[in-house]
């Protein structure tokens, strides 16, 4: 996964990020597109005291109102996502996490890291045990 470095995507970039509550998160800092389909996937929203963390968000389910995003998850989980470092990419490992995180199946192919299942549910701050 590639944040992009022209196109539409880039106009999302300083929209307000408002959760499934209704509570502000925070703007749009990057967003990340698919390494396959070159498809926009990922957002991400800085958080923290000084806005020093910057915290992935899926882009499947938002929708844009004005300028503000409404994505389907709430503050706490969002805030309490696994912690990767916006470099530029996301390796598929990191994707995994971030989709067991939200309690999402990984889009694709079967057999593409499919996480769907009772673990790792939003808002749960956990991950799913593989063995179990």
């Amino acid at each position: 996964m590639k944040a992009p470095l022209d196109g539409a995507p880039g106009s999302l970039t300083g929209l307000h990020i408002v959760d499934a509550d209704g509570a502000k998160v925070g703007k749009v800092q990057q967003v990340y597109r698919d390494d396959a389909t070159n498809d926009p996937e990922w957002i991400t929203v800085r958080t923290g005291l000084f806005g020093m963390k910057e915290i992935f968000i899926p882009l499947a389910g938002v929708r844009r109102t004005g300028d503000d995003l409404h994505v389907p998850h709430a503050k706490e989980t969002i805030k309490a996502a696994p912690r990767i470092d916006a470099d530029g990419h996301l390796d598929p490992s990191e994707e995994d996490e971030l989709y067991r995180h939200y309690g999402m199946a990984r889009p694709g192919p079967a057999g593409s890291g499919d996480t769907s299942g009772p673990g790792g549910m939003p808002g749960s701050g956990e991950t799913p045990d593989p063995d179990d």
